[in-house]
């Protein structure tokens, strides 16, 4: 029969000998973590290789566009090709594109508030013709093209309006409709009805 000594020596002994397998059992389990980890990496950096954003306004080509991540709006615009009346001052063309973004082009002041072309179907001397439309057609006032000063001659349409008409078209492209006014803030059901015999967007 083994004596106390004897006794806690093995018990000593079988401690250090389960430690031990325990460690090199961590050990071992650790280097299978190791490739999962690599391989959310490579996932994570594949994914931020590009950007896809919106570009709408005055541009030949609107639509949406795939460009490396670290592109610029100038590089979306040689892609979607501004029209000559586009007002690229408007832009910071050295910004740097996000993903999911909308760049919208306006146009020029002078392009908005163009009047009819002459007979001749070409524009007056320094003056740029309007691609969308002229501010007026067929006694309507087109809300896509007018300036405040011609849309503040609409009934209930103050310069307050007129701005806000001005502002949504340029965040959101032209009005696809004249349904489309009520988007505008101020502008209900009752004042759309008013309206609705007097302006087109066409």
């Amino acid at each position: 029969m083994l004596g106390r000594r004897e006794q806690v020596a093995l018990l000593v002994l079988a401690a250090v000998v389960i430690f031990g397998l325990g460690y090199k059992y961590a050990v071992l389990r650790v280097p299978d973590k190791i490739p999962l980890v690599q391989k959310d990496a490579a996932a994570g950096e594949e994914e931020a290789g590009e950007v896809v954003v919106h570009v709408a306004g005055a541009v030949s080509k609107p639509g949406l566009y795939r460009l490396p991540r670290g592109a610029r709006i100038d590089d979306a615009l040689r892609e979607a090709q501004p029209l000559a009346e586009a007002d690229l001052d408007a832009l910071n063309l050295a910004a740097l594109l996000e993903d999911q973004q909308k760049v919208f082009v306006p146009l020029k002041a002078a392009a908005q508030g163009a009047g009819p072309l002459p007979a001749g179907g070409t524009a007056p001397p320094g003056t740029a013709a309007n691609p969308f439309a002229s501010p007026q057609a067929g006694g309507r006032i087109n809300i896509n093209t007018a300036d405040a000063a011609t849309l503040d001659q609409l009934p209930g349409i103050g310069p307050s309006l007129a701005a806000r008409i001005i502002q949504y078209r340029q965040e959101n492209g032209p009005f696809a409709s004249v349904e489309d006014l009520v988007n505008v803030p101020g502008i209900g059901e009752k004042k759309l009805a008013d309206l609705r015999d007097r302006v087109t967007v066409h």
